[in-house]
């Protein structure tokens, strides 16, 4: 378990225990935030798991895929460098004090 910073749409910020080897959405939802819709369910379908990752841990991740870039290009809340799917990205030790805030949807 790793310790995960979120802050929900109200702009409350809540530390959670993310376990390892889930995906960021998973962890998030397993949480009680309804702000996170993950409506495709972690397909990479959608853009409804879209949150914004701190610079410093979003230097960490791994390289999003051509289809999540296009899904993030294409919201009108992405912003370049911060913008990730949550479906994508799977939790590892690494991440502890990471901080991310769901994004809006449009």
């Amino acid at each position: 378990m790793v310790k995960i910073s979120v802050t929900n749409l109200a702009g409350q910020t809540s530390e959670i225990e993310a376990e390892v080897g889930l995906s960021l959405m998973e962890n998030i939802r397993n949480n009680d935030f309804d702000d996170l819709a993950a409506i495709c369910g972690g397909c990479c379908s959608c853009c409804t798991c879209h949150v914004f990752v701190d610079e410093e841990s979003y230097e960490k991740l791994t390289e999003m895929d051509e289809d999540e870039q296009y899904l993030l290009e294409d919201s009108e809340n992405y912003h370049a460098g911060t913008s990730r799917l949550s479906c994508q990205i799977e939790v590892d030790d690494s991440m502890g004090g990471m901080k991310v805030t769901i994004a809006p949807e449009a």
